[in-house]
């Protein structure tokens, strides 16, 4: 391995790892975050909060901290269920060039397996548009640590523009970068948006106090259609999708980990929640949004939903040990929600490009909202499961 090119790997990961961002991943001690070393501006940034405008704000942001993340579930043409989740960060840190990493994996629910891959690559090269071009067209090609001069595999490819995105990824199912073991797994998704973006938080805007703020929308309702291979099979596919985008001048926020709850309802009801736990065991920001069957929203503070563990799960690869399955109760709505993990093993170990581990995994959901029941879908993450090993 040439020397110099080495260094610029392990640049990278360090990079990565101070960035602690596998998101939407902020639960490590809060930190510090100066901006990068770069030359003054002529006309100084205005100060947040700033309007979230779009299709201009899907695009990359001169921040700290950034993230494009799609999860979502699909059928394929034998009536097999599977979960996914493909996610790009960038990250810029001191006078390191920007780095970036992607997280991929899929759920074959039906089979009760779980496949995971992650790359790291530093340079602007990743943002594939420049100039006042709109959108996101990101390329991840990864550097390969047997001959990271070179870039042999096929890049990992995430586009979109006002709701209308494209995803193409394909590798080896590993939990190590660079371990070739496993079987070859993949995904090339068309998805399109169902519903207007959310803002959350109101204006689209969370206040992470001293630890920073972020940016914040999402696309919860998604039409998901085209590909995936597994098991050394392509299976045409459809289904549904979530996409969530995040950017801002902060590096972590919280101490003692984040649980992320993304639901949506039969009813077209969808929910996301957001539990941040300090190293004390408290939560200093708890925070949701409930979106309608229409594309309405309704702001959820701490007060307005109860999240309550039903089981645990101890990962075997790591020691990690998480909640697995929860009760949801939202009173005002009339509503509770039971989820249970699709797949036990859902964990991914992501040290070697975000510095973390966690586990982001479907669920089976059922649902009662006056008494009558219903069923959904849902992807919960959950961070700050400290591993033993």
């Amino acid at each position: 391995m040439n020397g110099s090119r080495l260094s610029r790997y392990a640049s990278a990961l360090l990079a990565l790892a101070l960035a602690a961002c596998s998101g939407p991943i902020l639960a490590n001690p809060p930190a510090a975050h100066p901006r990068p070393t770069a030359a003054p501006s002529a006309s100084p940034r205005p100060a947040d909060p700033q309007p979230v405008v779009l299709p201009r704000d899907d695009g990359a942001h001169d921040r700290l901290t950034e993230w494009w993340y799609d999860t979502g579930h699909l059928v394929d043409e034998k009536g097999g269920r599977w979960g996914f989740e493909f996610v790009v960060f960038r990250a810029e840190r001191w006078s390191f060039p920007v780095t970036w990493a992607s997280h991929l994996a899929l759920s074959d629910e039906t089979g009760k397996q779980f496949h995971y891959a992650q790359r790291a690559e530093i340079g602007p090269q990743v943002n594939v548009l420049t100039g006042s071009a709109a959108g996101f067209n990101l390329a991840i090609r990864g550097l390969d640590p047997a001959d990271p001069a070179t870039f042999t595999r096929a890049p990992w490819t995430m586009a979109g523009l006002n709701g209308a995105d494209t995803l193409a990824a394909s590798a080896m199912s590993a939990e190590a970068l660079g371990d070739s073991g496993g079987s070859p797994f993949g995904l090339a998704l068309t998805l399109t948006a169902t519903k207007p973006p959310v803002l959350h938080d109101g204006d689209g805007y969370v206040d992470f106090q001293t630890a920073g703020g972020s940016y914040y929308y999402s696309r919860t309702s998604m039409t998901a259609r085209g590909s995936i291979t597994a098991g050394g099979k392509t299976l045409r596919v459809d289904g549904t999708a979530w996409f969530d985008h995040q950017w801002g001048d902060f590096i972590s926020v919280g101490g003692g980990g984040w649980d992320w709850f993304a639901v949506n309802l039969a009813d077209g009801t969808d929910i996301t929640l957001s539990l941040v736990r300090a190293g004390d065991g408290s939560y200093p920001l708890v925070y949701g949004t409930l979106v309608d069957k229409a594309g309405a929203t309704t702001r959820l503070g701490s007060g307005d939903f109860i999240v309550d563990a039903t089981g645990h799960w101890t990962s075997p690869t790591t020691g990690a040990a998480y909640p697995a399955g929860w009760l949801i109760n939202l009173p005002a709505q009339d509503l509770v929600i039971n989820l249970r993990p699709a797949v036990a093993q859902q964990e991914l170990d992501t040290r070697a490009t975000t510095g973390v581990v966690y586990w982001e995994g479907s669920q089976h959901v059922t649902a009662t909202r006056a008494g009558l029941a219903m069923g959904g879908e849902a992807y919960v993450e959950l961070t700050g499961y400290r591993p033993a090993r």
